[in-house]
């Protein structure tokens, strides 16, 4: 008998070499490196190498991508995006910042996909794919920082080529230069979130890749996977979570009051993970610097949660998660709340193109099975009594 398994958990898809979640022990490792050290020690675009050098050559090419390649390439597409803002039509004008990125990043020239002709054609392949994942990449932070100017009433700001990733992002969103520990922390934080093994977005990407269609026509449906709040909604809420609480000592009993009235407890729990998140440890250090007045309070939180959810549910474990510090850590940095998913799309947009071009070796087309359950013909051709 067929039986239907409609979260696919347990169900491996694919071997990797971007990224490995142990959900049992809270460990994370990304392209052969542990996040922890990963975030300390690497910027953004040495991250971004990594990640695409696993996803276009496998684990032999971990280290093959040049990161100051890549980052001259970042820069160029961020002029690139600059220039194409005119030509957006309405796409900036989307409410939410994850239908502007989305509609934004449609924009952008498709190339790459399935082709036949042999190696010539499949190296070929191969440096479109690249070509047009780094073209994205780039261009996801100058869309959303656009956005994000647009919908506070400000012009948006050009980008700047000398300046890496993080800072550009900072600065084109604050419209001023960000401070050295605000440039540290946006790094950490994209670095942390680049990419985490086969989540629902990652498998629609690989899903679209594995058809043959082009890398951006994947990454668009890798955002509209992120932007269901089951996948990447919570920062903003949890931050509305803290404001709501407001002091240290409050803390219990709200949740309580929350868990009284049937809701959830924003940024606690997550699908892999039986303990706390890595990546909210990484976060909280990397937020650490910038003093801001809502960490004390989001560790408080945290431990009133994990109390509460322990004795209510000692067979369940739910811990923070990295939406958790996320909150904190974008808010410190500057960013209105309503950024942070987009904010999370633009890290994201890196580990899913490696994803893309490492699922376009397997040359697979990904074709679940599913089970029948509606009705059936009469018998013999005639008519239902």
């Amino acid at each position: 008998m067929t039986i239907a398994n409609p979260g696919l958990e347990g169900v491996v898809v694919a071997d990797t070499a971007i990224s490995d979640v142990d959900g049992e022990r809270g460990h994370l490792v990304i392209a052969g490196a542990d996040v922890e050290e990963l975030a300390r020690t690497a910027s953004f675009e040495e991250a971004t190498a990594r990640v695409l050098a696993a996803g276009a050559a496998g684990a032999a090419g971990a280290a093959g991508a040049a990161p100051a390649a890549v980052a001259e390439r970042l820069a160029a597409a961020r002029a690139e995006a600059w220039e194409l803002l005119p030509r957006l039509g309405d796409a900036l004008e989307h409410e939410d910042g994850m239908d502007a990125l989305r509609t934004a990043l449609a924009h952008l020239r498709a190339a790459g996909g399935t082709s036949a002709g042999g190696a010539a054609s499949a190296a070929s392949a191969a440096d479109a794919d690249m070509s047009a994942a780094l073209r994205a990449i780039g261009a996801g932070p100058v869309f959303v920082a656009a956005w994000s100017r647009r919908r506070a009433g400000q012009a948006p700001v050009a980008p700047d080529p000398s300046l890496g990733q993080a800072a550009d992002y900072l600065r084109m969103t604050l419209g001023r230069p960000a401070d050295a520990a605000a440039v540290a922390a946006m790094n950490a934080y994209l670095v942390t979130v680049i990419d985490h093994a086969m989540s629902a977005s990652t498998f629609t990407a690989r899903v679209i890749a594995s058809t043959g269609s082009d890398l951006l026509s994947a990454l668009v449906g890798a955002i509209g996977a992120l932007k269901g709040p089951l996948h990447g909604g919570a920062p903003g809420p949890v931050l509305d979570m803290l404001d709501a609480i407001g002091r240290p000592e409050h803390a219990e009993r709200w949740l309580l009051d929350e868990l009284a009235a049937g809701r959830r407890i924003m940024g606690m729990g997550h699908r892999v993970y039986r303990v706390r998140d890595p990546r909210a440890a990484v976060l909280e250090a990397a937020a650490r610097p910038l003093s801001s007045a809502r960490l004390e309070l989001a560790r408080a939180v945290e431990a009133a949660a994990s109390k509460i959810l322990r004795e209510r549910k000692p067979d369940r474990p739910l811990a923070a998660n990295v939406e958790f510090a996320t909150a904190v850590l974008l808010d410190a940095v500057g960013l209105p709340r309503e950024q942070f998913s987009a904010t999370f799309a633009i890290s994201r947009l890196a580990g899913w193109s490696a994803h893309v071009m490492e699922q376009r070796r397997t040359g697979r087309l990904i074709r679940p099975a599913s089970v029948y359950i509606g009705p059936r013909p009469a018998q013999g051709g005639g008519a239902a009594a």
